[in-house]
């Protein structure tokens, strides 16, 4: 999310809203995002968002593209999909155009596509994303930390796995029901890993970074019941390994599973040669920020959510 201030002739700017996007459209939104994220440091628009640039109609996903004129400046995404929470948005505008209205222009609009019950992501906290938030009426509720370690010292003990339990690593096409249900189970109070869905899945798969290599699940032995995973992702460019997405599902929650899945995905990203490994958790969620402080990560950004009142 951006922030800017002075507002230009109405009648130069222009606000589109799509339930779907073209190629054309996709690929320009593609390109402003990544212009934004090499002057920015990192992207305006999650994962998530922007495997929803393609592909056709997303239920509940609606993309606002603002033109100046001709040129595409502006974009922002709103995704109303969660049944309880106010629906979600990011937006960014081109770094050449900030300072000219166009961030207020998307956030009013998100709030009159969402009917004034809005949540908006602000990556990386800036001064000017707090801005905006205050300016559309918005106040701060959720903070989601990136956190890092070195990989090059890493030296932890050996993982023990709960009796009875093995781990493997993921089979493309066999285990993807079981590792949906798993994950459903694991993030229940998570809206937006827990509501993962076949399609989502496959957009992972589709991507260059997929490796079923670096995806380990923890299953019974005596029944092949899957009980956790542990995801890993390697940002090639950054060379940056990633706690990608680690889940265990309730019943084995306490047995220690967590921590040697942990285990397990930190060594193997240390063995692909990688320097550094980072992950994401809330700021709230004290366990998960003790057993990865114990574990050598510090706080490295945060990202911001703000929300309306209603």
């Amino acid at each position: 999310m951006t922030s800017d201030d002075a507002l230009p002739p109405a009648f130069l700017r222009r606000i589109e809203t799509h339930s779907e996007l073209t190629p054309d459209q996709a690929e320009a939104v593609l390109e402003l995002i990544t212009e934004a994220a090499r002057v920015d440091g990192q992207q305006a628009v999650s994962e998530q968002g922007r495997l929803q640039l393609r592909g056709g109609p997303r239920e509940g996903v609606r993309h606002l593209l603002l033109f100046l004129e001709d040129d595409l400046v502006g974009y922002a995404q709103l995704e109303d999909t969660d049944p309880i929470e106010a629906p979600a948005a990011e937006l960014v505008v081109h770094p050449a155009h900030r300072g000219h209205g166009h961030g207020r222009a998307l956030g009013t609009a998100l709030l009159a596509e969402s009917g004034k019950r809005l949540r908006i992501w602000a990556h990386g906290g800036h001064s000017a994303a707090r801005h905006l938030s205050q300016v559309l009426g918005l106040t701060l509720f959720r903070e989601l930390r990136q956190m890092r370690r070195p990989l090059a010292d890493l030296r932890l003990p050996e993982p023990v796995l709960p009796e009875g339990v093995r781990v493997r690593t993921f089979v493309p096409g066999e285990d993807d029901a079981a590792w949906l249900a798993v994950n459903a189970a694991a993030f229940a109070h998570h809206p937006e890993q827990g509501s993962l869905t076949q399609r989502d899945l496959d957009d992972r798969k589709a991507e260059p970074w997929f490796d079923p290599e670096g995806f380990f699940l923890a299953e019974r032995e005596d029944d092949g019941r899957l009980v956790g995973f542990h995801w890993t992702k390697v940002h090639g460019e950054e060379q940056l390994g990633e706690v990608y997405v680690l889940g265990v599902a309730p019943e084995a929650q306490g047995t220690g599973l967590g921590r040697a899945l942990t285990t397990i995905g930190l060594n193997h990203l240390a063995a692909s040669g990688l320097p550094t490994a980072m992950l994401y958790v809330d700021a709230d969620n004290k366990a998960a920020l003790r057993v990865y402080e114990r574990l050598g990560f510090v706080t490295h950004e945060v990202d911001l959510m703000y929300r309306t009142e209603l």
